[in-house]
């Protein structure tokens, strides 16, 4: 273990001492002998694993991704100032060399502010690895996959509210990894990391991604359960952004004059 990745658990570590769990969403016993968020709830909050999240701060994960580093910050409650640090150490390559630079935002200004605008819709931006990087307040109600910080995949195959939410898991498991593969196909270097961290984590992920299916769904439907609402069937489209970063749109929206678009409007 270097220095760097020594400074990098340590800061971690003391941002999450500092967290208050009640006020981060925590739900448990009030008589708490730990200081702060442990390891395992930061980890879920910020929708990684638990073992993965675990690694980086004993610094055996030496290079998270973008993604997971925004994720972590958001969790965290990070300033300007600590968001900047945590980059210098996880990421020195793509620190900002200028102190009084901030790192440039994952998401566009305009599709941000274009998400604000879909409150009566489910939408959301996800970059290669299927990280959530923004969305829509509807977006989260309707699946708690579908909120900033999670991951689509990790959410499919390692969170067991998956197969309540998605009453079509077996189909959208194979679908979930045949548009991975298919994303890896052009951004290899981004996504074999992540492709060995869920092999691990996931008999299933890793039977299906060793049977080779590649097919990126662009378009369709889906059914979900909602919580007090019961199954809602959503069709979808998604949208490449223009840009280096890989990032998709996905938009969810009902079928005209159909139930699910008169519940979307209760929801929102």
């Amino acid at each position: 273990m270097t220095r760097d990745d020594e400074r990098l658990g340590s800061f971690l570590r003391s941002r999450r001492e500092k967290i208050d769990a009640a006020s981060a969403g925590v739900v448990g016993n009030a008589r708490r002998r730990v200081k702060g968020l442990r390891r395992e709830e930061l980890a879920l909050l910020a929708g990684l694993s638990p073992s993965y999240y675990a690694r980086i701060e004993q610094g055996r994960d030496r290079h998270p991704s973008r993604e997971i580093l925004e994720a972590l910050a958001r969790v965290l409650r990070l300033d300007d100032t600590e968001r900047a640090y945590l980059w210098s150490l996880a990421m020195p390559p793509l620190a900002p060399v200028d102190n009084d630079t901030a790192p440039a935002p994952l998401v566009r200004a305009g599709v941000l502010h274009l998400l604000e605008r879909w409150a009566d819709l489910p939408a959301f931006v996800v970059g290669p690895r299927r990280d959530v990087l923004a969305g829509t307040t509807l977006a989260a109600r309707v699946n708690p996959a579908w909120s900033t910080g999670h991951n689509l995949i990790e959410f499919t195959f390692l969170d067991p509210r998956a197969r309540t939410v998605y009453p079509d898991w077996e189909a959208i498991s194979l679908q979930t990894v045949a548009g991975l593969r298919a994303t890896a196909a052009t951004r290899r270097a981004e996504l074999d990391g992540f492709v060995a961290h869920m092999r691990e984590r996931s008999e299933t992920f890793r039977a299906l991604w060793d049977s080779h299916d590649v097919h990126e769904r662009v378009t369709g439907e889906k059914r979900l359960q909602v919580d007090g609402v019961g199954i809602l069937r959503l069709s979808f489209e998604t949208f490449g952004l223009a840009g280096p970063e890989g990032h998709v749109l996905y938009v969810y929206f009902p079928r005209p004059g159909g139930t699910a678009d008169e519940v979307l409007r209760g929801l929102a």
